[in-house]
């Protein structure tokens, strides 16, 4: 199992990183790797999601449900899908008193596969992946909201 850990200051607010994590359905338009991604669910607290992945002529496909603190935190957990295990957090974090277009993003996730031979196909691709995630979100930030 492998773990990450990357975190970025960015000048845009925990309000609009948190609204771009979110908004799972438009991932497939900036992250290079995503073939397609739903919404299965809405939850009071979150949502179920299903990520399509496509890389190398390798397709899989994902669930997770997910649980959010608004413009603070999602955390993700493994429903099904290649993984042995898949969890993580998204962290935004207001930087000075609040009242600045700043914040602190911090990613942690966590994973591994269930098949020795998708580990050694996939896993290198979803190391570059995890690794490349914050900036794909800072690189859609500066799309939709400008630098």
């Amino acid at each position: 199992m492998k773990t990450i850990h990357k975190s970025i200051l960015i000048w845009f607010s925990p309000q609009e990183m948190y609204g771009l994590v979110t908004d799972v359905e438009k991932y497939a338009q900036f992250l290079p790797w995503c073939d397609h991604a739903r919404i299965l669910e809405n939850h009071e607290d979150g949502m179920t999601t299903e990520i399509g992945l496509s890389f190398g002529g390798v397709h899989q496909s994902f669930s997770t449900r997910n649980t959010h603190v608004l413009n603070r935190r999602v955390d993700l957990l493994l429903l099904n899908g290649p993984f042995s295990r898949l969890d993580g957090h998204w962290c935004f974090h207001p930087v000075g008193d609040g009242a600045q277009r700043a914040c602190k993003v911090e990613l942690t996730l966590s994973y591994g596969f269930d098949s020795p031979t998708l580990d050694k196909l996939v896993g290198p691709v979803f190391d570059k992946v995890a690794a490349s995630l914050i900036d794909a979100f800072v690189t859609r930030a500066q799309q939709v909201y400008g630098d």
